[in-house]
């Protein structure tokens, strides 16, 4: 009975210790998450799984072009998946006539699919503290596995 006693604490022991491992890997530097909605056609549709990292986002490296996941501005329940059209100071088209300079702390984010997405044309410039990582590549579908990055 005591050997079965050490062996569980054992095994609970290692299922904690590697249990930490994957959170802090999940946490800071990427994991996979999956698209849903329409607003990033062509380049990532619906159900596409995508590899993202946390590293860029928690250095501040987050470049022009970049696909990012971050919290809705609207919902905080929910995460977007758009493509960072602007940085801080830039001057953004917004109308026939009209333009916006992204305020610092924010960035511009935009779907591909500019028909059929929710972005900062309704809701305005986001802020650079709502984004959680960068996508990397598209993992599945596998016959779609392809690069995100510039």
């Amino acid at each position: 009975m005591k050997k079965f006693i050490l062996s569980t604490i054992g095994s609970v022991g290692y299922i904690v210790k590697y249990g930490c491992v994957a959170h802090c890997m999940f946490e800071y530097v990427g994991d996979f998450v999956l698209c849903s909605g329409p607003s990033m056609e062509p380049t990532i549709v619906s159900d596409d799984i995508l590899l993202t990292e946390h590293i860029s986002v928690i250095r501040q490296r987050i470049s022009r072009g970049d696909v990012i996941i971050a919290k809705c501005p609207t919902n905080p329940k929910q995460q977007i998946c758009k493509r960072v059209i602007g940085l801080p100071g830039d001057k953004i088209k917004v109308g026939f006539a009209s333009s916006q300079i992204v305020p610092i702390g924010h960035v511009w984010l935009q779907g591909d699919n500019a028909g059929n997405s929710t972005d900062s044309r309704n809701y305005g410039p986001v802020p650079q503290g709502l984004i959680r990582s960068r996508a990397i590549c598209k993992v599945w579908p596998l016959k779609s596995i392809s690069t995100l990055t510039e």
